[in-house]
């Protein structure tokens, strides 16, 4: 028997915050698949580490460059990459609110200096979530299974009256070998049908 979720916990890029790097970065690295460039991102070890905290923008942005063998400078990557994230899905907030009217709610996101501090974690729709998991402040990254034993030593319910959405299949999988109520979702109209079915919103 499935327990009604008491916590809400949302992935961001792709969930609810647009991410317009991924046309850029198949350009610079010369990949047309889409899921390919996604596969090599996320598997990429300075991606990995830079998203862990441990290391900083301009070694990241250099191994980057030099790993994908890229068209362009360090710096100019750098530039490029800060602009990334450029607001949130429309209904994003909306939506974020409404879980909110009904259950608490957080975020769990890989991200990194560049993007979150002092950028992404100010925007009105991060003040909704009451708690905020960031991998570089985690320390650790998803989809590995140590990053969601992290959050769930950190959340208030156990992970079984969790419900995490994320557009990462990986990520779901890896939630839900820990007990997490887990759904692979795809921008915030599939997240609405996700939470209605569930009577959150």
């Amino acid at each position: 028997m499935v327990l009604p979720p008491e916590l809400v916990l949302f992935d961001l890029g792709g969930v609810l915050i647009e991410l317009r790097g991924v046309a850029t970065m198949a350009e610079l690295a010369g990949i047309d698949d889409e899921d390919e460039l996604w596969r090599r991102w996320l598997d990429c070890r300075w991606v990995r580490t830079f998203e862990a905290g441990h290391c900083g923008p301009d070694d990241f942005a250099q191994g980057v460059v030099n790993d994908w063998g890229l068209p362009v400078g360090s710096d100019e990557f750098l530039r490029i990459f800060t602009a990334w994230p450029t607001g949130p899905l429309d209904g994003a907030e909306d939506l974020v609110r409404a879980t909110a009217a009904n259950t608490a709610i957080g975020c769990f996101s890989n991200t990194n200096t560049v993007h979150w501090d002092g950028n992404v974690e100010l925007w009105p729709l991060i003040g909704h979530f009451a708690y905020q998991f960031v991998s570089h402040r985690l320390g650790e990254v998803k989809p590995d299974v140590a990053a969601f034993e992290k959050v769930a030593e950190l959340l208030p319910v156990a992970p079984d009256r969790v419900l995490f959405v994320d557009d990462n299949l990986a990520n779901v999988e890896s939630a839900r070998s820990l007990g997490f109520q887990a759904e692979h979702v795809a921008g915030v109209r599939n997240v609405r049908d996700v939470l209605q079915g569930v009577g959150l919103v």
